[in-house]
């Protein structure tokens, strides 16, 4: 691939964003000042350093957010995601604006509207997901914008946006993407649940949900897929994820592990944390912010939501109490709001740890990471066989690698799967 360099004052077009699929800001001098590049009529400000990819002519191109990027287009239907990214930092996707459905989840994409002169005097509030949804009206655009802790860089950014009233291309209603795939079951309603709420089988993560025709492909090898469904630490876009395609999924014969990727230690590597001091709080928080998540989702009460809490020092003690408290109060929230709390993490920090705490409670089933390449539930040196036994565990038994089944290939984790599932 070829790249190019942006001059530091240049007005860039769509027509000459690059020379190849995307453009990479390297090495900017000091005193370079931000580009500014034209998208859909909008003039958007872009800050030094971060990278500019138009998805058009990228389709392969990840969504991922912990990289500082302005992402411009409408996701491929197959991106080439790692198959776990876990933290976020400031970065923007504009892309057209779909016509909101009406399910929940379909309002909630559309995000807030926006008329283009009042950008310069946009407010985005802390959220617990650290997300904000514009849309755009007058260009026909949809922005969606993460930060890592502080949600000051990622307002100076948009406030910095502007409408060119010659090049707006939203004079008319938000269309529908004709590339994305629309299932029979319009309204994405979830087929009966099974009789029974875990089952056994292979399966596999991804940090994207895959097409629908990727996961027709892939039927036939997995009984199991995980879905990212939302939190301040989820790393990757989630172009295909709509109540509908969970709908059609479930309808291939899949089971599904709803995960939720919210603050993390505070021992640990991701920018977002919580504290010592408020665990407890934020462990109710995300909670109620998964609930939200997956009602959104289609998701019925009763269902298991899966907290990812990646590893972290379980030698530190203050860090490894603060962890427990988090936990303690997330299985209680979500209990008392109707759905099943379990956990994912490492065999050798969270799961070991919640397993031996007293006196806090535990959450219904684990998934647990142990890239030992063994796919077996049990007879794991770092716990005990008889904790959350029968049908309370899934094992992450392999890390990051690419598998091609049906003639597609997917960057994914593996897993076995003995335990709770929608």
């Amino acid at each position: 691939m070829r790249r190019a360099f942006l001059l530091p004052s240049a007005v860039l077009s769509g027509a000459v964003l690059a020379t190849g699929p995307s453009v990479a800001a390297i090495a900017p001098p000091a005193h370079a000042a931000p580009r500014v590049v034209e998208y859909l009529g909008l003039r958007i400000s872009v800050p030094v350093g971060w990278e500019v990819h138009r998805l058009d002519r990228d389709a392969s191109r990840c969504v991922r957010f912990d990289r500082h990027v302005l992402y411009l287009g409408r996701p491929g239907p197959e991106p080439d995601c790692p198959p776990r990214l876990v933290g976020r930092t400031e970065a923007l996707h504009i892309q057209p604006a779909e016509r909101a459905g009406p399910s929940a989840e379909g309002r909630r994409a559309s995000g807030k509207v926006v008329r283009a002169d009042g950008l310069a005097t946009l407010t985005i509030p802390p959220t617990v997901d650290h997300e904000a949804r514009l849309t755009v009206p007058e260009a026909g655009a949809a922005i969606t914008g993460v930060y890592g802790t502080d949600p000051a860089p990622l307002q100076r950014i948009l406030r910095g946006t502007r409408l060119d009233p010659g090049r707006a291309t939203g004079s008319g209603p938000p269309t529908p993407d004709p590339r994305r795939e629309r299932p029979g079951n319009a309204r994405g309603d979830l087929p009966p649940d099974p009789a029974r709420p875990w089952t056994r089988g292979r399966g596999f993560d991804t940090c994207t949900a895959p097409s629908l025709a990727t996961m027709r492909a892939w039927r036939p090898s997995f009984e199991v897929t995980n879905i990212y469904i939302g939190g301040a630490a989820r790393g990757c876009a989630q172009p295909n994820l709509t109540e509908a395609w969970l709908g059609a999924v479930r309808d291939m014969g899949y089971r599904v592990t709803p995960t939720y990727v919210g603050l993390q230690a505070p021992c640990g590597s991701r920018r977002q944390r919580f504290t010592a001091k408020n665990a407890a709080s934020q462990g109710a928080v995300a909670a109620e912010d998964a609930a939200v998540k997956a009602q959104a989702l289609g998701i019925p009460q009763g269902a298991p939501i899966y907290y990812d809490m990646e590893a972290y020092d379980s030698r530190n003690i203050g860090c490894k109490a603060a962890v427990l408290r988090f936990v303690d109060n997330w299985v209680r929230r979500l209990t008392s709001l109707g759905y099943d709390p379990c956990l994912y993490s490492s065999v050798k920090s969270g799961i070991r740890d919640v397993g031996d705490a007293d006196g806090i409670s535990k959450p219904v089933a684990i998934w647990f990471a142990h890239w030992n390449g063994r796919a077996d539930v049990y007879g794991d040196p770092f716990i005990p066989d008889h904790w959350w036994h029968p049908h309370g565990r899934i094992k992450q038994y392999r890390g990051g690698h690419k598998e091609k089944h049906g003639g597609v290939t997917l960057n994914i984790d593996s897993n076995v799967v003995d335990g709770r599932v929608l």
